[in-house]
């Protein structure tokens, strides 16, 4: 067996690291800093070196180099294992190489927004099916754990990220999701040419050898471009009425053309409400569909889903005002989809920009902003933006990053809303210049808003989430 070091000792590196001593591989694994995961690897007899940088003289003793998808392809280990002609790959590549026979099939997503809604989906409509699965990759536990037949699932919703194809080789889904493609992590990439490359990596099984299917948004000028080139068979969903061999809406209704189910769900059914999520709707039905699942399933499992936190989720109103916690919006992309949503905003918004402009995403809005608050290291760009784009809109920007921050920002949102309006949390960024992560980015958010009922004494009004399931009807 060969001898592996593995980049990173958290969920996906303590994970690849088991798999491979498992095996009979040789591990080693660098990690940055100690950690809880880097201690139960160090107690199960595998070398751990702590270490930041990594030392580069730790791919001496290496064939091969498993990264998490903190390892940009510009990442010193990186180059230098590239220098030395060590092989690079991920935790789902090696999941995928480890399957054995009777190993769960995969259906994979990915996009730039979209891919969790999807991804849970797409576990449900299967579920309603009765088949066994689970929604895993970029959520959930480590793909390598289901790579035995121990029989717990037969098919799974797979999320992958841009950073995980981009590290795959063989990966290749029986059928596979391309949501959509907007400018993000071109930190992490580099440019724009190769985040979409990465993300095309998911349709790799649809050729006419393999047999595979690819599924692409056709109102994404650059998915439908992209899926236009692909040799073997193409399934596009769009939110027109569909075409012979696609998935549509007709007559308020999802509908199927590509593989004779027809009438699927009412438009109105989908949760969380919008139009990008009855786009996230027919793309997980197509997945499915192309699985055999039939159309009462998809059906029952949309009808049943229950959308995952953060990802336009009405929290509360108070004295008029309605508060929205997307905190799920990283990127110019996803904002835009919650901020087409509601008429009168003030918009919460700033964090990690992560090399995106978001010029663009402030000028198609601006008529909708009648305040915004900003907050984390990249608000300036923000507040640029609006000076040029939405110069009569009133910007509170909140300097502080303690624990503090949030319920500042709300409080500031308040004062510039009026009956009527929604305080928006749509940050357009990443949250770790501040947060652990985008959840503890919205708790906070919904933290302060239950703060501020507390504070006014007000009634806490009917929730749509709970009646609906998530996220309050646009308007």
């Amino acid at each position: 067996m060969s001898r592996v070091l593995v980049g990173g000792a958290g969920v996906a590196g303590v994970a690849a690291a088991r798999a491979l001593l498992a095996r009979g591989a040789t591990v080693t694994v660098v990690a940055a800093a100690p950690s809880p995961g880097a201690d139960e690897l160090a107690a199960s007899g595998v070398r751990v070196v702590i270490a930041d940088p990594a030392p580069l003289e730790l791919l001496d003793e290496a064939d091969e180099l498993v990264v998490s998808p903190g390892f940009a392809p510009h990442h010193p280990l990186v180059t230098a294992a590239a220098d030395r002609g060590l092989e690079v790959y991920s935790e789902p590549e090696l999941a995928w190489r480890l399957r054995g026979p009777g190993a769960p099939a995969w259906l994979g997503i990915t996009g730039t927004n979209g891919k969790t809604t999807t991804t849970t989906m797409l576990a449900a409509i299967l579920t309603a099916a009765g088949r066994s699965t689970a929604a895993l990759g970029n959520i959930g536990e480590p793909l390598v754990y289901t790579s035995d037949p121990d029989g717990r699932y037969e098919v799974l919703a797979v999320e992958l990220s841009s950073a995980q194809l981009h590290w795959s080789r063989d990966l290749a889904p029986q059928a596979g999701a391309l949501l959509n493609l907007a400018d993000d992590h071109l930190d992490w990439h580099g440019s724009f040419e190769a985040y979409a490359r990465a993300k095309e990596a998911v349709w790799r099984a649809a050729t006419p050898e393999r047999g595979g299917v690819a599924v692409g948004n056709l109102d994404d000028v650059r998915v439908a471009k992209a899926l236009a080139r692909v040799t073997g068979r193409t399934i596009g969903f769009t939110l027109g009425d569909p075409a012979a061999g696609q998935l549509g809406v007709r007559d308020g209704w999802l509908y199927d053309e590509a593989f004779g189910a027809g009438r699927l769900i009412e438009t109105r059914a989908i949760r969380p409400p919008g139009a990008h999520n009855v786009s996230n709707a027919l793309a997980a039905a197509a997945l499915a569909l192309s699985y055999g699942v039939d159309s009462a399933a998809v059906r029952d499992g949309l009808a049943g889903y229950r959308p995952e936190p953060h990802r336009n989720a009405y929290v509360d109103t108070v004295s008029g005002v309605d508060y929205v916690d997307d905190s799920k919006a990283t990127n110019p992309h996803a904002a835009y989809a919650s901020l087409t949503a509601y008429p009168r905003i003030v918009w919460v918004a700033g964090g990690q920009l992560k090399g995106v402009d978001v010029s663009d995403l402030v000028a198609s809005v601006a008529d909708r902003l009648t305040g915004a608050v900003l907050l984390g290291v990249d608000r300036a760009e923000v507040a640029q933006a609006l000076a040029r784009h939405a110069p009569r809109v009133p910007v509170v920007d909140v300097a502080s990053v303690d624990d503090g921050a949030m319920a500042e920002a709300v409080r500031a949102a308040t004062e510039l809303a009026r009956p009527g309006d929604t305080v928006l949390l749509a940050p357009a960024a990443a949250s770790l210049d501040m947060y652990a992560s985008y959840a503890r980015r919205g708790d906070a958010f919904a933290a302060a808003v239950r703060d501020l009922v507390t504070q006014t004494g007000e009634p806490i009004e009917d929730r749509e989430l709970e009646r609906h399931g998530g996220g309050r009807q646009a308007t």
